[in-house]
């Protein structure tokens, strides 16, 4: 899969090519060429092309993928600030962790616009089932976009303690 220092390069080239074709364009209209209109049609479409090249070079396509993470679903994406994630309830406090870095590194991006003062949040959930037939939400942590001077770390993880005791016995 391309990085998007690939993609840029790839822009670059496209550009280059798109200026060439587009002198040549130039170039028939001036002596009158019967393939002219096609050329405009061409060089469009190359335009249309390097744009959608430059566009993919800001934002990777690969996912990151943090060791200890396990796979989480995402069950609400406000598109601006707000996602919530839900982990299984035998997940431990270690694999907490490194899932919500993942889901970090995977989900904040630059095109995730909010209110000004908000910052982005990503909260992991569980369904605790209890007796009787009902179900609970349980929220176990949360991670935010802001570094940690104590740990070097970009972002900030804060888990529940109380909520992660409330998980069913893994034994």
């Amino acid at each position: 899969m391309p990085t998007p220092a690939e993609f840029f390069e790839f822009t670059k080239l496209m550009g280059i090519a798109t200026l060439v074709m587009a002198g040549l364009t130039l170039l028939t209209f001036a002596f009158g060429w019967g393939f002219r209109f096609r050329l405009v049609g061409i060089t469009g479409f190359m335009g249309v092309l390097t744009v959608g090249l430059f566009g993919l070079s800001f934002q990777p396509l690969t996912r990151t993928a943090i060791p200890g993470a396990i796979p989480f679903q995402t069950v609400y994406d406000s598109g601006a600030s707000q996602v919530v994630i839900k982990v299984p309830d035998t997940i431990t406090e270690p694999q907490l962790e490194a899932t919500l870095k993942q889901a970090a590194s995977n989900l904040f991006n630059p095109s995730r616009l909010g209110p000004q003062n908000q910052t982005a949040t990503i909260r992991a959930r569980t369904i605790v089932h209890e007796s009787g037939g009902r179900s609970r939400l349980l929220y176990l942590g949360q991670v935010q976009p802001l570094p940690n001077a104590a740990t070097g770390e970009t972002v900030t993880v804060t888990l529940q303690p109380d909520a992660l005791a409330q998980l069913p016995d893994q034994s």
